[in-house]
């Protein structure tokens, strides 16, 4: 297959950078995911609905938890229970700043917004930042019950002031503050709110001027608002960048990158004629809430989401037997993608010398002997043969023996569900902060990776020895 154009890798930039500015929150995430997946023939599934005879060779499927997961499917013409499933999962979170349950808070003149912080990011960044708010709101639907509805509010309403260099001259050498103090953002002044129309004493959780503004928002009272998860995001957009275009700038990237690689790829991989019709696999993309904060919820990749999905998949298929789901388990095959530490050009020291993933140069293969990442040389192998094949270039990265080692879900679902699994990720710099960087070349080739790894796996799948 021929490499990507450079039209076709500035679009698949320009996608990414839409997909990212549609997407503050998680719940608008899966939202949008939604949508694309509607538009190329997916049928939407519910849980607490029977499987049973919906799902059928050739069909498309997919289904979310909390509004905040998502997995899509697509059946193999030739699939019978116990055949595999090819699987690239990634993460629908990123490190924000989330509003607290009575979040009212003021000093000095100032409405101030109390909120925590989720994951472990660069809070420093946060500083001096236009901020806003979005996701999901409870709303009285008007006949005793309550309906979900999703929140982005555009305009900067919010912001955490630094102090002044005047009163800390030490800022530049050591920028020292406290999370719980100094990361309360300020959302109007007193006197303002109080010679205007807003009733500080109406709700005790929030401030009315809030409560109004997101009622505004969805076109409803501020009495019909039951609770709502509301977010932090930085208001500057996403946006391609660099004398040459050869850089994304953007909130988000870890790991919304890999979610929209992975979707993208997904669908990509069905848009020819039949595209399933000799397809004897699966093909599944998982997007999971709450990896930053350790995966450990009902829609996380700790929970049973992954295992329920592939259970139900199996079993709902005509000839099912008792270890369909068992044999369909040794016969897949997972790609973990989450983003990796490219080489910074100020830090260069921080990276194994012989490991330095560079932006444009494709995405990374991550590798930890203590099993941080879940790659072996049987699913590098892998891997490595389909990009070869498809002129996709493929870095290798590993950490310092001085230095700490993140990890993903990869090692999680590989050791709950005993799946073939590898660790890859396009190269970002800037990792955690409000505002990231990544290549915008390495959008598009993981998209093609993804692609081609849902066309390829089964057939290659079958000429592999080594259990």
């Amino acid at each position: 297959m021929s490499p990507l154009s450079k039209v076709q890798l500035h679009r698949q930039a320009e996608q990414l950078v839409d997909f990212i500015n549609k997407s503050p929150s998680p719940f608008h995430v899966v939202d949008v995911c939604r949508s694309w997946l509607r538009g190329a023939n997916f049928t939407e599934l519910k849980e607490k609905q029977s499987w049973c005879g919906a799902i059928k060779p050739n069909g498309r499927y997919f289904f979310t938890r909390n509004g905040s997961s998502i997995v899509a499917f697509a059946v193999g013409g030739k699939f019978r229970p116990g055949n595999g499933t090819s699987i690239v999962a990634a993460h629908s979170d990123s490190p924000c700043l989330k509003l607290k349950p009575v979040s009212k808070k003021s000093g000095s003149g100032f409405l101030q917004v109390g909120v925590q912080l989720y994951g472990g990011g660069l809070w420093h960044t946060w500083f001096d930042r236009d901020l806003s708010v979005a996701g999901r709101v409870m709303v009285k639907d008007g006949a005793g019950g309550y309906a979900a509805r999703l929140v982005s509010i555009d305009e900067p309403i919010m912001r955490i002031p630094s102090l002044a260099i005047h009163m800390d001259r030490s800022a530049n050498e050591a920028f020292k503050f406290n999370k719980e103090v100094h990361m309360t953002p300020i959302l109007a002044t007193v006197d303002k709110v109080l010679n205007g129309t807003g009733d500080e004493e109406s709700a005790p959780a929030h401030h009315p001027v809030l409560l109004e503004r997101i009622a505004k928002q969805l076109d409803v009272s501020t009495a019909d608002i039951a609770d709502f998860e509301l977010c932090l995001f930085d208001t500057q957009k996403a946006t391609i960048g660099g004398l040459l275009d050869e850089l994304i700038y953007a909130a988000r990237l870890d790991n919304l990158n890999s979610s929209y690689c992975a979707i993208e790829g997904l669908i990509n991989s069905l848009s020819g004629e039949n595209a399933l019709e000799d397809d004897s696999h699966v093909r599944l993309v998982a997007l999971f809430d709450n990896e930053e904060v350790g995966s450990t919820s009902a829609y996380g990749a700790n929970s049973a989401l992954l295992e329920s999905a592939l259970r139900r998949i199996q079993a709902s298929c005509d000839g099912a037997s008792m270890t369909s789901f068992e044999e369909a388990i040794a016969n897949s095959y997972m790609i973990s993608s989450d983003v990796t530490h490219a080489v910074h050009p100020n830090y260069s020291e921080k990276h194994e010398s012989n490991h330095r993933p560079e932006m444009q140069k494709g995405p990374a293969i991550k590798v930890n002997a203590n099993q941080r990442y879940a790659t072996t040389a049987l699913t590098s192998t892998i891997l490595k043969d389909i990009a070869k094949r498809n002129d996709i270039p493929l870095q290798e990265f590993v950490v310092r023996n001085d230095s700490p080692c993140g990890s993903t879900i990869g090692p999680m679902l590989s050791a709950q569900l005993g799946l073939r699994t590898i660790d890859i990720g396009n190269p970002l710099l800037a990792m955690h902060s409000i505002r990231e960087v990544c290549g915008a070349d390495d959008v598009g080739l993981l998209v093609k990776l993804f692609e081609n790894f849902f066309i390829e796996f089964a057939a290659l799948d079958a000429k592999i020895s080594a259990d």
